[in-house]
C-alpha cells in the first residue's frame, strides 16, 4: 500500500517567518555538497542544533539537515513525534519509548542493514510545492554520535526510517527529487528548473553588493 508521508523536511505546509535559520532552496550549491565530518561537539555546534530543532518545529517539519540551513556538515535533527504516522525505534531488538529519544541530533550518521520496502509521498522544504512517491527501505540501522560525543545505534521503521534516509541523503548532497522515477522527474522538470533559476538569481543579487564592497576596499587601499 502506498503511504502518504507529509515529511519535511519535507513539510508541505507554509512555514512561519519566525523560522530561526533560513532554509535554502533547490538551486543553491550547498544542497549538493557532501557534509564535512564533525570531529568534536563545540558550543557553536550545540547552538546550531538548538536553532535547527527550533527551525524544524516552527516549519512543521519532521527533520532538517545542516545543508538545508547553509552548513555543509554531517549533522541532522529529527523529531518523528511531530507526526501521527507510526514509527518504531529499537535498541538491541527491543522497542524504545519514541518520545524519550526525540528530538534526535545525529552527528556523523551512517545507515546500514536496509530491510524491506516502503513507498510514500515525500516533499522537501528546499523543494517547495513538489511531492512524489519515493521508494525507501522499511527498516534501517542508524549509527551516529550524540551531542555528548557518545555513539548511538538503533534500528527504526515507519516514518522514522523514512526521515532518517531522507536526511542522510541530504548530508550526502542527494535530494529526494533524485529518487523519483523517470516519469515523475520529467513531470516536475519545468517547476524544478524554474525554482533553480529563481534561487540562482537571488544568489547572484546577494553576491553583487559583496563584490562592490570588495572593489571599494581595493580602491581605498590603492589610494593610500
Amino acid at each position: 500500500m502506498t503511504q502518504v508521508v507529509p515529511l519535511a523536511v519535507i513539510a508541505l505546509r507554509r512555514y512561519s517567518a519566525l523560522v530561526i535559520l533560513e532554509i535554502v532552496k533547490c538551486g543553491h550549491p550547498i544542497l549538493r555538497e557532501k557534509g564535512r565530518r564533525i570531529d568534536c561537539v563545540t558550543p557553536e555546534l550545540r547552538q546550531l542544533v538548538t536553532d535547527m530543532i527550533e527551525t524544524m518545529r516552527v516549519a512543521n517539519g519532521i527533520g532538517l539537515a545542516a545543508q538545508q540551513v547553509g552548513r555543509a556538515l554531517m549533522l541532522a535533527v529529527i523529531d518523528a513525534t511531530a507526526s501521527e504516522l507510526p514509527s518504531e525505534l529499537l535498541v538491541n531488538g527491543q522497542p524504545q519509548d519514541l518520545a524519550a529519544w526525540m528530538p534526535l541530533a545525529l552527528v556523523n550518521p551512517v545507515l546500514s542493514n536496509p530491510e524491506g520496502e516502503q513507498i510514500g509521498s515525500e516533499g522537501c522544504l528546499s523543494v517547495p510545492d513538489v511531492t512524489a512517491d519515493i521508494r525507501r527501505a522499511a527498516r534501517i540501522t542508524v549509527r551516529a554520535q550524540n551531542l555528548d560525543e557518545k555513539e548511538i545505534t538503533f534500528d527504526c521503521t515507519g516514518l522514522l526510517a523514512r526521515a532518517a534516509q531522507h536526511e542522510v541523503d541530504h548530508l550526502n548532497g542527494i535530494l529526494f527529487i533524485d529518487r523519483m522515477d523517470a516519469a515523475t522527474r520529467a513531470s516536475f522538470a519545468g517547476k524544478i528548473k524554474k525554482l533553480q533559476k529563481e534561487t540562482q538569481a537571488k544568489l547572484g543579487k546577494a553576491a553583487k553588493p559583496r563584490r562592490r564592497m570588495a572593489s571599494n576596499l581595493v580602491s581605498r587601499l590603492a589610494l593610500r
